[in-house]
């Protein structure tokens, strides 16, 4: 096992070409631009539609589960090693690591960054607090049908055998899904939420925490954030429906970047057997998705 994942970066193979990620590489980065919001509610709880809603603030950038799953998949070296500081106690990750992860970025939020609740409010003191909410049964339930299947996808996991970046999302998403959530989100995951809200409670001044639900609009956040409400909808992103195939979709390029690449170092049979699987994968999931 490595002292630090991060420094096990590699770069991106150029056979790459059906994906858009970014290869940027944390470990020469350093802060940019100073934390002001850190949100530390659980994913599914609004944090796709607050991340876009922060950015027409001027917040720019803010991390989310997104910025590592699809755009720079090498963040999830950094991730790594920070939740193995967390729950192994191997290696430390203080505020120089958080800013060369999240240096250019005006907040952060979603998974996994709530898994350190009390490191990144010990690390950005300054920064203020929004704790995105909704009723626990219907975020269960909505969550064990999205990313908990995401957290548990076996298909997802043969892919990071072989895939650039699905084989450093994966390993990370696993670590910190079974970490945060005691190993069955089904069975801990309404006490786990519980738990959670009230350890932001307990920590962070109510001088400092906004409580905040999808649909309450702009007027809360912006009275919060001391800025003017924008003439404009409120963002609502990142639905239920559409997620699943969404991510089967992502599979299905990734294996075709296998595929490409074994045909470019020249296993032909190899890239077939691949671009093969990949279309008996999308043959039987559009048929379980229409319920044959």
């Amino acid at each position: 096992m490595p002292e630090n994942y991060r420094d096990q970066y590699t770069p991106k193979p150029l056979t790459d070409v059906f994906t858009h990620d970014t290869d940027i590489d944390r470990r020469q980065c350093k802060r940019v631009v100073p934390m002001k919001v850190l949100c530390l509610g659980l994913g599914r709880t609004g944090t796709a539609s607050l991340r876009d809603a922060l950015k027409e603030l001027g917040l720019n950038d803010t991390y989310h589960m997104m910025s590592v799953s699809v755009e720079n998949p090498p963040d999830a070296l950094f991730w790594m090693d920070a939740l193995r500081a967390k729950y192994d106690g191997v290696g430390s990750f203080g505020r120089e690591e958080w800013d060369q992860l999240l240096g250019h970025c005006q907040s952060v939020c979603d998974w996994p960054a709530i898994a350190f609740v009390k490191e990144l409010v010990e690390a950005y003191p300054e920064a203020k607090v929004i704790l995105t909410t909704r009723d626990v049964d219907s975020w269960h339930a909505s969550t064990l049908k999205t990313v908990d299947w995401r957290a548990n996808d076996p298909e997802l996991k043969m892919v990071g055998k072989w895939d650039w970046g699905a084989g450093l999302y994966q390993p990370m998403l696993h670590k910190f899904w079974t970490n945060f959530f005691k190993g069955d989100f089904k069975k801990h995951g309404k006490q786990v939420f519980i738990d959670h809200y009230a350890d932001v409670r307990a920590l962070v001044p109510p001088e400092r925490l906004l409580e905040y639900r999808m649909g309450q609009g702009w007027e809360p956040l912006c009275d919060f954030l001391e800025v003017p409400v924008p003439d404009k909808k409120f963002p609502h992103t990142n639905d239920t429906d559409g997620f699943v195939e969404r991510c089967r979709g992502r599979n299905r390029a990734q294996m075709m970047n296998v595929a490409l690449r074994a045909l470019v170092v020249g296993g032909g049979v190899a890239a077939t057997v691949l671009a093969s699987t990949m279309t008996l994968h999308k043959f039987f999931g559009h048929r379980l998705l229409a319920g044959h």
